[in-house]
């Protein structure tokens, strides 16, 4: 009962944190037998949580032990079944009671049971993969070998982040073709041979590489970025996927390192050219996605009219709930500012909390304010209208600033248009020049696409 209340509250939290949410390949996850999911880890607890509210399957974490011992996360972590893991780099920590672990796994498994694992072993702000530790290969060979558990298949989950700190950014669960377990001959010490472990690591790693974003470095994902923002902008197909849009990053980031080796002046122009076409479009206030011509100035301003219309509707209540939010919100940025330690990976983990923490006491502390607000006949009407009300006003207002957002930038395109039509008629050439050079570069690295 208590783990499928967090489970709701998590997943509610989620929506609100991500403006868009996809989950690819779910016909790939087994219902009936034992599982072990692997996954990469760039979002520190944020991670487990898409596994945990969105895969068919009741899954359990093997989860660092200090996770344990910390104030409400630990409790979390406890009711969501989860196993601990005692790691070298953890002060206090018993790296042998890591075979009680392993013990407890293997007999969740025998049950048919699923396992999540984020075999890089810690998170991370890294462009890509870290090295993998050996810990799911040997749990899932173990487990096989002595026959406790039979058609374990090990599958991996990719995180995919447009922008893994900015709320109401975009994120894809991505799964990938399942890994069939093979038992193997165990050691006297009833342990998998480290040869199997490896080869099975190895194919473990190869699977999570082909369901994330795998950069070697930071430069590379920042050019792979934008060559995608500026070619997606610049394509008919306006409403890609995120799957779309992470297939077509892991392109453009195989042929870069290929680019690199084989023509890297010319790769180096087209970075030039793409930074400085950035730069242009940020000085005339127009994002990259934005910069189309208007179909007709009346449709525009028709369209205008009615977000208008609309946007009078949602002003009160969008009013109210900015009003009713807004300290929680921001104790929510500073408290992710103060405990994330700069690292980035922690920041979303850490405003996730706070919300789920400070708006329903929010919404506590208005209630009690609305309670004796109002004549005693009227308290507990006032004080259930409030807990209604106010959540929905809060959601409003979201609703509200992303449209207003979007309505302003499409009134900034339509006047950059109108007054500097020869620049724009010249930035949307350059766009279709530069989307020509990478379709170019793409043909003449055939292995690219490999």
């Amino acid at each position: 009962m208590i783990r499928r209340l967090i489970v709701a509250l998590v997943k509610v939290a989620l929506r609100i944190y991500f403006e868009r949410i996809e989950v690819t390949g779910l016909e790939r996850v087994p219902l009936n037998t034992p599982v072990i999911f692997v996954m990469n880890h760039p979002n520190a607890l944020v991670d487990p949580v898409f596994l945990l509210c969105l895969t068919p399957r009741r899954v359990s974490f093997l989860a660092k032990a200090p996770l344990f011992h910390m104030p409400f996360i630990g409790y979390l972590v406890k009711k969501m079944d989860s196993l601990p893991v005692y790691r070298q780099q953890d002060e206090g920590s018993d790296t042998r009671k890591n075979q009680e672990t392993f013990i407890a796994a293997r007999k969740l498994l025998a049950r048919g049971g699923t396992i999540g694992i984020c075999p890089e072993g810690v998170s991370h702000d890294a462009p890509g993969l870290k090295p993998i530790k050996t810990g799911a290969a040997r749990i899932s060979l173990a487990a096989v070998s002595t026959g406790e558990v039979s058609n374990l298949q090990i599958l991996p989950a990719g995180l995919y982040y447009t922008s893994k700190t900015r709320f109401r950014s975009s994120a894809l669960l991505y799964f990938g073709n399942p890994i069939k377990v093979e038992p193997v001959q165990l050691e006297p010490g009833g342990n998998p041979p480290r040869d199997a472990v490896r080869e099975l690591s190895n194919k473990i790693e190869k699977a999570l590489r082909a369901v994330i974003l795998d950069a070697q470095h930071e430069e590379e994902l920042l050019t792979t970025a934008r060559a995608e923002r500026i070619f997606s902008s610049a394509s008919d197909e306006s409403d890609d996927s995120l799957e779309d849009e992470l297939r077509l990053q892991q392109r453009f980031i195989k042929a870069y390192s290929i680019l690199q080796k084989q023509q890297p002046e010319r790769l180096r122009k087209l970075e030039i050219r793409m930074i400085r076409f950035e730069e242009e479009l940020e000085q005339a206030g127009v994002d990259t996605e934005r910069l189309s011509p208007p179909s007709s100035t009346g449709s525009v301003f028709f369209t205008i009219l009615k977000r208008s219309i609309l946007f009078l509707l949602m002003l009160g209540p969008a009013v109210l709930g900015t009003i009713a939010h807004y300290p929680a919100y921001k104790l929510g940025g500073f408290l992710a500012t103060r405990f994330s330690s700069d690292s980035e990976d922690v920041i979303s983990t850490v405003k996730i909390i706070s919300a789920m923490l400070l708006f329903p006491l929010t919404w506590l502390v208005l209630a009690v304010v609305a309670y004796f607000s109002v004549a005693p006949s009227f308290r507990w009407l006032a004080t259930i209208a409030t807990l209604v009300v106010v959540p929905i006003c809060g959601y409003v207002a979201i609703v509200f600033f992303e449209q207003l957002d979007r309505s302003i930038a499409g009134v900034r395109v339509l006047m950059f248009f109108l007054v500097k039509r020869r620049f724009f008629v010249r930035l949307l050439a350059e766009r279709k020049a530069i989307r020509n050079e990478i379709i170019s570069l793409g043909k003449e690295t055939p292995t690219a696409s490999e």
